[in-house]
């Protein structure tokens, strides 16, 4: 899988990698930021993603003008660990 450099998160799953393209995390559906959880959702994948080498998968399509890709952290995928802190 190939690597890209976490940026920041958009939202609970969307984020940005540092060349810039927007990603939505296929997997996984968070709430919206002014949905109940969504700002808690955001700020732990900020966690989990801002600095840190991630596996960026191929493009699987598009959402609202974002790329929908698979992306790991440490090779483990962002929904299993987004749903183990969120539990």
């Amino acid at each position: 899988m190939p690597r890209a450099k976490g940026k920041r998160a958009i939202d609970g799953d969307t984020i940005e990698i540092v060349s810039g393209l927007k990603i939505r995390i296929a997997g996984y559906d968070a709430p919206e930021l002014d949905q109940r959880g969504g700002k808690a959702a955001k700020q732990q994948l900020s966690k989990l993603i801002k600095g840190k080498t991630l596996g960026v998968s191929n493009e699987l399509g598009t959402s609202y003008g974002r790329s929908v890709r698979r992306v790991t952290v440490k090779g483990k995928p962002i929904p299993k660990l987004m749903q183990k802190k969120t539990r």
